[in-house]
């Protein structure tokens, strides 16, 4: 099924505000744990995503007891919902415009591709859906879906070498 993407920007409604609002506020007290789970469903998917980690290149720590990866994996996982919380009050993606340029260009020296985001948001929402269970719906899935995919634009739209 198509997603319905020709409205465009600012097509983020008020009840998918409510929604990731909602499911937010039950997940934030528990990011550690998300987001490192979060980050073992992408490599469970793409296992080669790891190679895009310099600090899981030498390691020999299992995954899941490696502290780079768990802060990494947390700061990204706030990154993304606290992005998506701001959606609709903001009209537009509010990770900072330095930090969308330093994202951009680090995706784009590791060699990040299309199929890495996809990836990406298939464990982000698998991840809020083990989350938050009884609040999961087709539609809390699309207003992540969403947001994730404004986020992405975003990182795309700054992905070049760095200046």
């Amino acid at each position: 099924m198509a997603m319905n993407t020709c409205e465009g920007r600012g097509s983020f409604t008020e009840e998918q505000e409510a929604l990731v609002v909602k499911s937010w506020n039950v997940m934030k007290k528990n990011t550690g744990e998300l987001g490192l789970k979060f980050f073992l469903k992408i490599f469970e998917i793409a296992p080669s995503a790891q190679k895009l980690f310099s600090f899981l290149k030498d390691s020999n720590v299992p995954l899941e007891q490696n502290q780079k990866l768990k802060s990494h994996a947390m700061s990204v996982f706030v990154m993304t919902c606290e992005s998506a919380v701001q959606l609709r009050k903001a009209g537009k993606v509010t990770v900072r415009e330095s930090t969308l340029k330093k994202l951009g260009a680090t995706h784009f020296k590791y060699g990040v591709v299309n199929e890495h985001f996809e990836v990406t948001k298939f464990a982000l929402l698998e991840t809020i859906k083990e989350a938050v269970p009884e609040m999961w719906s087709p539609e809390m899935k699309n207003a992540w879906g969403e947001a994730y995919d404004q986020l992405v634009a975003a990182i795309k739209a700054e992905m070049k070498p760095s200046s």
